[in-house]
């Protein structure tokens, strides 16, 4: 297959890096390249890559035998596995150059010497005054030196400020025509986040947040802003509460107050738990009553009991509920497999805290009965149950006497308050950093 000594970043990202034996080692996630001084080209140190234990490495790129259409070849097949850790001077290309905001002069030539004629020198501001350029894809280009150069990049005319802003067409610019690209411009707060939003969409919630780790700050809060509720409540959930509350108490109030209703309700109070009482309590004014009101019941429990812990919505059925109707609310797919494996059976209210507990039934029975069979006919009367002082220590003995994987979480007037779900109980079990280890876990440099 025909080597590249050519390619765009954006149609790198996804390819196999393959090793000299034919090994598939992982998958490009991006190019770190450095700035140099003005208007040379932009240099670049290596690959992103991301192996199969999710882990990102970086590979520099005088490891790289062949750029293939179809993959990336290295000359050897030692690789440092340490963690990619993105260093003072160094730029992500899809995490931070592009989508940035940049002026192209036409009247500058290749040689970045200004063509006779030109009406500015090479210092001045954007010379297409109405037009604002956003950075589409970079080209990066390999030297008779074996250096690889960030060579030119693909602009769109843009006007207007915001993701509403029209576009122009795309346009490919010899780097030498490129202004307002170096150290200090980018991930500046204007730079957008759109095209990298786009790049996360096919990806699970985990996998994003894992990925919004690896970016700088201010790029990061730009892709926090562009991502709407829902999808930004799915990934705050997944990372660490420090890098949460982060995120949330530098979005605008509402904004942040939206975001925290689309939360699940333990997870937004985890949130809110980090945070000075007097913060916590602005956002949960901004909220609406209907989505405060069980963060604040569960803010009321100590983090190491079961009602620390607890989600207060899951599945909730009354007595009259048939199995047809418990297994449809068992598909909901934006409840965990360890919620969808238990119903509740309370009296009236079913919203928490409920009428009295009657029992639950695993989903197991459920496949075993007629559809119109009601749960009261299966409910199991026998489970224990916790209490909300309960330690996480009790919670962790209750499922493994029971081999469950969610438990009813009820008060000492038999109210069922909610459900503790073992992907909880191992998140508050596991390390703090626990989301920055893998197999090969190592805290050394990486080069």
């Amino acid at each position: 297959m025909a080597n590249l000594n050519k390619a765009f970043v954006a149609r790198l990202a996804g390819l196999p890096v393959i090793g000299p034996d034919g090994d598939d080692i992982g998958r490009i996630r991006d190019v770190v390249v450095t700035m140099r001084a003005r208007h040379k080209q932009p240099r670049v140190l290596g690959l992103v890559v991301e192996l199969p234990t999710r882990r990102r490495i970086f590979v520099p790129m005088l490891r790289v035998a062949a750029v293939e259409p179809r993959s990336v070849a290295l000359i050897s097949g030692t690789i440092n596995l340490h963690r990619f850790q993105s260093r003072p001077g160094e730029n992500l290309v899809l995490g931070a150059l592009v989508d940035s905001i940049v002026g192209v002069d036409p009247d500058r030539s290749t040689t970045g010497i200004a063509s006779p004629g030109a009406s500015g020198s090479a210092g001045t501001a954007l010379s297409a005054p109405a037009a604002r350029y956003q950075v589409v894809d970079v080209e990066i280009e390999q030297q008779r030196t074996r250096d690889w150069l960030v060579s030119r990049l693909a602009v769109r005319v843009r006007r207007g400020r915001g993701p509403l802003g029209r576009r122009g067409p795309v346009s490919i610019q010899p780097w030498a025509r490129i202004e307002g690209l170096d150290d200090d411009a980018i991930g500046t707060p204007e730079h957008g986040a759109e095209s990298l939003v786009e790049r996360y969409a096919d990806l699970r919630p985990a996998d994003v947040a894992h990925a919004l780790r690896e970016l700088p700050e201010v790029r990061r809060l730009e892709v926090a802003r562009t991502l709407d509720d829902e999808r930004l409540a799915d990934i705050l959930q997944e990372l660490p509460h420090d890098e949460q509350t982060e995120i949330v108490t530098r979005l605008e109030l509402e904004r942040a107050a939206d975001v925290l209703e689309a939360m699940d309700p333990d997870d937004a109070a985890d949130l809110l738990g980090e945070l000075p009482e007097k913060d916590a309590e602005s956002f949960l004014e901004l909220m609406h009553p209907d989505d405060s009101a069980p963060v604040r019941r569960l803010l009321t429990f100590d983090a190491d009991t079961a009602g620390g812990l607890m989600t207060p919505e899951p599945i909730i059925l009354s007595p009259q509920t048939t199995v047809a109707e418990a297994l449809a609310h068992c598909r909901n797919p934006d409840l965990s497999p360890a919620l969808a494996s238990l119903v509740f059976v309370v009296r009236p209210p079913t919203a928490t805290p409920t009428g009295k507990y009657l029992g639950c039934v695993h989903i197991q029975a459920l496949l075993r009965e007629l559809p119109s069979t009601m749960v009261a006919e299966t409910v199991d009367t026998s489970l224990s149950t916790l209490r909300p002082t309960d330690s996480v220590d009790s919670v962790t003995r209750f499922f493994a006497t029971y081999n469950l994987v969610c438990g009813p979480v009820v008060d000492d007037e038999g109210h069922l308050l909610g459900a503790v779900a073992v992907d909880d109980l191992l998140d508050h079990l596991l390390p703090e950093d626990w989301r920055d280890m893998d197999l090969h876990d190592n805290r050394e440099g990486r080069r």
